[in-house]
């Protein structure tokens, strides 16, 4: 108890809001133009923004440590180093739309992201769309949106740094960044390396080992201490970047970046399996690149955008026969080729803006298995070979008659394949209530769609091709404010969103012993989120802060039963926890930080119906506790960062998902060095 009280506490008088404001077109572009437009283009949508002190704070940590920290998403994810995919309001992972310097990196096959793939330090820039704000950036985003980007560099000249961490469980971490920047164009170069065994201890508590007397009766009984069994991972990245500003003061800019994950599958803890009788492997390798074209004149925008992306995914189970073969169980690749183009404009006219976009997709995706055994005993290939053309179209106008009032009302329209999504309409809407804090109502709605992904209409077997595109209709509101003194500063936002999701795609079961996507479930959402921060200056080299988070989400299964006997109606979503919540606290005195970070996840269920009577049917909550200390140390041609983190402060024995044990107490080590040269 006094672990939740105590942040708790401390979260609810920082208030409710990120802090996070990017400011660099500000400094480099006309300020009052860009402010004004930037006022306009997200008037009423609800937005969360991660600045680079988020971004930054961890070398071993994924954006989905990121984002488990600083926002109210749920981070659903499989263990260290495996599948982490996010979940807005309630929704499921594929209604996140995600974009990378504007171009899409949802899988087409599985319609998500692996944010466990994305090193925090490859993001300069992350913005979060909650809601209906998400038709801004894409449909499809039923629960949200994310925009990632890269950013030019700050620091004129040559700049180097480099960052190694060494940690719990023989994990390695090396990260190097060289940015040269020139007056008429900059380069950017980010190598990421990262390697463990990753086989720490846990306490099984899903198996007994049980003691018997002379008589054989059960005498007591122990929980065996194991270790995390095939989960070892590798994982190498390489982001290149580069911006040039033209003649006619158009920019351009060329990113490119190269990822290379080796990832072991780990057993669950409720596999009696030895390590080396199995091997169950996933490997990617990845190539995403991007060119854009910008330029700013007078009262208007163009932007041109096209990219490329390429993955190629094997996921490989074996297990040994015991007679020195291994009989292939699982032999699935897919390769995918995506190609994108997008143009978009914006013209702004006093009181008005004008936007418009258009852009389209063309994915290849070839998938197979190459294990499965035909019925004459042959090996034969399973699987699909499809393409579709993706392309939508976006139209916006803004209007802020007054100060104190804007309004917004957008329309998109889809085609995926040969089929039409109806108009995709939305609406936002704020009004300054009081300058005194900035004290602002903010409103939205929209009506969005999002299309089934490749594997739902065709997967071998089960993919169904008569499925109906999803049907989404959310609505949200809330109150912020935020005052800034000579000693202290504080920010908060408090909002209110309901949704409705009809035709919902569900996997499931089928008599022919295969599972098959049907349109069955009809999901409503409803809930509060929570942010706020709060910075103090108490004196001379001191600094005081902190960030917090809250969410209540109810997402329930409305949709028609399935038998008289279907317990699943009415009932919360699997794995959507009811409440959650998230506070960061920082002290920083000279050159020393002190950082700790809390999160809190209530009870998640692991069955349709809610079932409680055993501990197969739900997952307990837990608290996360972590500290981190760091130093500065200014040499003559350098400065030399060292932080010491302690993860799962109180060794918390806990699951995210169900028979997958996460680590107890863990640590990590890094050095960074900045050589001070231009």
């Amino acid at each position: 108890m006094r672990r939740f009280l105590i942040p708790a506490f401390m979260m609810l008088l920082s208030g409710f809001t990120t802090h996070a404001q990017d400011s660099v077109e500000v400094r480099q572009l006309d300020s009052i133009r860009i402010t004004a437009r930037a006022r306009l283009r997200d008037m009423g949508v609800q937005k969360t923004s991660l600045d680079s002190l988020e971004l930054r704070n961890d070398i071993t940590g994924s954006l989905a440590q990121v984002l488990t920290r600083t926002s109210t998403l749920f981070i659903k994810h499989y263990g260290r180093a495996t599948l982490s995919t996010a979940s807005f309001r309630g929704t499921s992972p594929s209604h996140t739309q995600v974009t990378w310097n504007g171009m899409k990196i949802n899988s087409p096959m599985l319609g998500m992201v692996d944010f466990s793939t994305i090193p925090s330090y490859f993001v300069d820039k992350a913005d979060l769309y909650h809601g209906p704000g998400s038709v801004t950036i894409s449909s499809g985003g039923l629960g949200g949106a994310i925009a990632l980007s890269s950013a030019i560099p700050q620091q004129d000249g040559i700049s180097l740094s480099f960052i190694q961490g060494a940690g719990s469980f023989l994990t390695f971490d090396e990260f190097l960044h060289f940015t040269v920047k020139k007056p008429t164009w900059s380069a950017s170069t980010r190598v990421y390396f990262v390697s463990s065994r990753n086989d720490y201890k846990y306490i099984n508590y899903r198996k007994k080992h049980f003691f018997y007397d002379d008589q054989g009766n059960v005498s007591g009984y122990e929980y065996p201490v194991e270790r995390n069994k095939n989960g070892s991972f590798m994982d190498f990245h390489v982001l290149q970047d580069f911006y040039l500003t033209g003649r006619s003061n158009g920019t351009w800019n060329i990113s490119a970046w190269y990822a290379r994950t080796d990832r072991g599958i780990p057993l669950l803890n409720v596999d009696y399996k030895e390590n080396a009788g199995v091997a169950n492997n996933q490997k990617d390798n990845t190539f995403r690149a991007t060119a854009g074209w910008r330029k700013i004149s007078g009262n208007s925008k163009l932007e041109v955008h096209t990219g490329y992306t390429y993955t190629d995914m094997l996921y490989q189970y074996d297990r040994d026969l015991g007679n020195g073969e291994r009989a292939i169980m699982v032999h699935s690749q897919s390769n995918v080729h995506s190609l994108s183009a997008d143009v978009e404009g914006e013209w702004y006219l006093k009181k008005w803006m004008f936007s418009a976009d258009i852009s389209l997709n063309q994915h290849f995706v070839t998938s197979t298995d190459k294990a499965v055994i035909s019925v004459e005993g042959e090996q034969s290939l399973l699987g699909y070979q499809q393409a579709r053309l993706e392309m939508s179209a976006f139209v916006a106008a803004r209007y802020r008659p007054t100060e104190r009032l804007g309004l917004s009302v957008s329309l998109r329209e889809d085609l995926y394949g040969k089929e039409l999504t109806p108009p995709i309409p939305s609406f936002f809407a704020e009004f300054l209530v009081s300058r005194k804090g900035q004290v602002t109502l903010k409103a939205s709605a929209a009506r969005n769609y999002r299309y089934p992904t490749l594997n739902d209409l065709y997967f071998m077997p089960g993919g169904n091709p008569l499925l109906k595109p999803e049907e989404g209709i959310s609505f949200d509101g809330g109150l912020s404010a935020q005052h800034q003194g000579r000693l202290f500063r504080w920010s908060g936002n408090v909002t209110g969103f309901y949704s409705r999701i009809s035709n919902w795609i569900a996997w499931l079961p089928t008599f022919k012993g295969f599972w098959s996507p049907v349109n069955v479930k009809q999901v409503k959402s409803y809930g509060i989120e929570c942010r706020g921060s709060l910075e103090i200056i108490p004196g001379h080299d001191w600094e005081i802060g902190g960030n917090g988070n809250f969410s209540w989400t109810r997402s329930l299964n409305l949709g028609d039963p399935v038998s008289w006997a279907d317990g699943a109606i009415g009932k919360q979503l699997v794995y959507i926890p009811e409440f959650s919540a998230a506070f960061t606290g920082r002290v920083s005195w000279k050159e020393w930080t002190f950082t700790y970070d809390w999160t809190y996840y209530s009870e998640r269920y692991t069955t349709s119906s809610n079932m409680t009577r055993t501990q197969l049917g739900v997952l307990g909550p837990y608290f996360m506790n972590d500290i981190a200390l760091e130093k500065s140390i200014r040499l003559n041609h350098a400065v030399l960062h060292v932080k010491a983190i302690v993860r799962n402060l109180f060794n918390e024995a806990y699951e995210t998902v169900l028979a997958r044990p996460m680590p107890g107490i863990n640590y990590t080590l890094s050095v960074g060095i900045v050589p001070l040269f231009r």
